[in-house]
This record gives structure tokens, sequence and C-alpha cells, in this order.
């Protein structure tokens, strides 16, 4: 049997199925339920949130047969010919490939023929923002006087780049990150139907790992499993993602706040030796920092970090062994320099500048000439 990637198997098929997003999802049921309807939608948001989930949702749901509380039924003879993804009244558009004047044109001249078997014709475009000027001019006619039966999506990661005149017409709805909770719980989900074993570190580094994208997350797990089989521990997942320890950064961080310039240099050899990628170990050093931050500055730390009991306490006792101010330059330090990291011929020298300039107070910009 042909493999179905995690995120394409696990898409919700539901308004109730979606995670993280329920200030969008109650709205839109409310919207269809009551029958009050707006012909164009913006979906804004960062990749791997479900716009597009929502969107196909959000079209089966206007035209569903027997639709519960505004979300489909899935059973009724329209749902399930609306799952196929080749149904014509649910027109998909990728932007980034079909943008321009002509493609909306073609648009506008098919709007105007009836929806077959449905309610409505639902167009979908994807990343909007790639239209051009004069794709957007002809598209805008379009939403300023739209036929009754059809209703636009659009959707975009970089809601910006949009002319006042589209978002002006748009009902706008702005899909948020998703914590690292929410993904862990739905990772957990997940695997208990595949019937995966795991830890409960594991998932958390692998939901920390997605940033907040559940898409980017389960792409993530699929290699996790793939790599360890039925039994996925945190290990695993440091090895195939280079992730590091959270008592490697701490043991850094002690040799960085104690001033122990030979230790240090002794721990950049052992990481090298190993084979660490500095570029990603200097990302989380930047978190690392961020994260001390976060412990030194905010009363209740864990509700933003979710992090495991017995860390957070080495990470409290850490923080309170410096001063908020070098932390905060420990962050611009470090974060500044994960693109220099990519492409330097030398990871390791420059590894060792930017951790000398943390320790003795240095700003890091001599250290990212080198």
């Amino acid at each position: 049997m042909e493999h179905l990637a995690l995120y394409r198997k696990y898409r919700p098929q539901t308004f109730s199925e979606v995670i993280g997003q329920e200030h969008i999802t109650r709205a839109i049921e409310n919207q269809i339920a009551s029958g009050k309807l707006s012909h164009a939608y913006l979906f804004t948001g960062s990749r791997g949130i479900g716009k597009t989930s929502v969107a196909r949702i959000f079209a089966k749901a206007v035209n569903c047969e027997n639709n519960k509380n505004g979300s489909p039924c899935g059973e009724c003879e329209t749902c399930k010919r609306l799952d196929k993804e080749n149904d014509i009244n649910i027109i998909e558009i990728d932007a980034a490939s079909n943008n321009r004047v002509d493609d909306i044109r073609e648009i506008r001249e098919k709007v105007k023929f009836l929806p077959v078997g449905a309610k409505y014709k639902v167009y979908i475009i994807d990343e909007v923002h790639m239209l051009t000027d004069s794709a957007f001019n002809a598209l805008l006619k379009t939403l300023e006087e739209p036929p009754s039966h059809v209703i636009f999506i659009l959707a975009t990661t970089e809601v910006h780049k949009l002319p006042a005149t589209i978002l002006s017409r748009c009902v706008r709805f702005d899909f948020r990150l998703l914590s690292a909770e929410d993904l862990t719980k739905l990772l957990a989900d997940i695997f208990d139907e595949e019937e995966i074993e795991y830890d409960r570190e594991a998932l958390r580094a692998i939901a920390a790992s997605g940033e907040g994208s559940v898409r980017d997350t389960l792409s993530v797990a699929d290699c996790i499993v793939a790599y360890s089989g039925n039994k996925v521990t945190k290990a695993d997942v440091q090895k195939v993602l280079g992730t590091t320890d959270y008592d490697l950064l701490l043991k850094f961080y002690d040799l960085l706040l104690d001033r122990e310039i030979g230790g240090l240099l002794a721990f950049i050899d052992e990481l090298d030796k190993s084979g660490k990628n500095m570029a990603v170990f200097v990302k989380e050093l930047s978190k690392h920092a961020r994260n001390l931050l976060v412990c030194s500055t905010c009363q209740k730390p864990n509700d933003i970090l979710s992090l495991p009991e017995e860390v957070l306490e080495k990470y409290i006792a850490q923080s309170a062994k410096t001063e908020e101010k070098k932390l905060i330059s420990f962050l611009q330090i470090f974060a500044g320099a994960e693109n220099e990291l990519r492409y330097t011929l030398s990871p390791r020298l420059l590894l060792e500048a930017l951790s000398l300039s943390a320790m003795l107070g240095g700003s890091g910009e001599d250290a990212k000439k080198n």
C-alpha cells in the first residue's frame, strides 16, 4: 500500500478537528449556521497551520445537505462528492504559478456558470500575494460584483503584500501558530492511532522543531518514524534533527557564565569532533538565552516554555546566576550569527569567537567579521 504522509492522512475533515484555531472555526460555523455568508474571505498566517484545510472544510460545509451547526456532516452525497479533489465546485488555484492577469480573467469568465449539484462554487486562491498588479486589478472587479453562487477564499502567508482595495472587500481571519502543548497532544493522538511507542520528551522535541506549524511538525514526525520504526525516543529525535540535549546547553552556559575560557574551548572541541552541526547549535544557544530570560522575568515561565519540571528547575537556577542585561546580550550575539554560520568556511572558529565575545561582554559584531 502506498505510504501517505501523516500531514495528509490526518488532515482535519470537520471544523471540530482543526486544532488551535477555535477563534476562526467558531465564527465560520456561526456564519454558515445562520446563513449570513460573505462573498469573500481572507485567510492569513504562517505556513502549515490550517488555512487550506479550513478553506476546504468551509467549501464542504456551505454545500452540505445536512450540516451540523455549521460543520459538514461528511455523510451526505454532496460531502462525499466534494471530498474528491477534482470536484468542479471547489476550484483550488496556486497563485504562485497562475499569477498573470489572463489567469484571473479566465476565473471571471467561469464564475458566471452555476455550480453543478451544489449550492456554491468556492474558489480557493492560495498564496494570493503572488498575483501581479494587473491580476489584482482583474480580481478586484470580480470581488466587487460576484455572482451570488460564488464564494472566494484568499489564502496568504504575506498579507502585507495585498492591496488595500482587496483587503477591504474580504472578511479577514488571522490564523495563529500552535503552541508546543497543542502539537505534543496532536502527536500523541496520532502515534496512539498508528500504534507507535514513544516517550513524552521525544514528542516535545518534535513539537518544538515544528515551531508552531502542524505540517512541519508532522513532516518531522514522518522522518523520525522512518528512522526509529515503531518506537520513538528522545535520542532518536536528537540524532535525526541534530538537536542538543538540555544538559549540554546548560553545561555550555555554566562555562560561559563562570568565564571558563579553557573549559569552553574544550567543550566546543568535543562538539566539533562529535560532528555537531554548529549552525543548529547556535540557534539552540540563542533559544536557551531566551528561555533563561523568560525564567528570570516571568512569574510563571512554564506557561511559555512547557519544559519538564526537573529541567525547568535547572533553568531557573541558571538564570539566577546572571543579570537580564547579560542574557539579552547573549540572545543578540547568538541569534544574530545564525546566517553567518550557515555560510562560513570555519563554523567552529566563528562559534569560538562568538562564545568568547559573549563571555567577555562584546557585541558579537567583531566576531562575525572574522
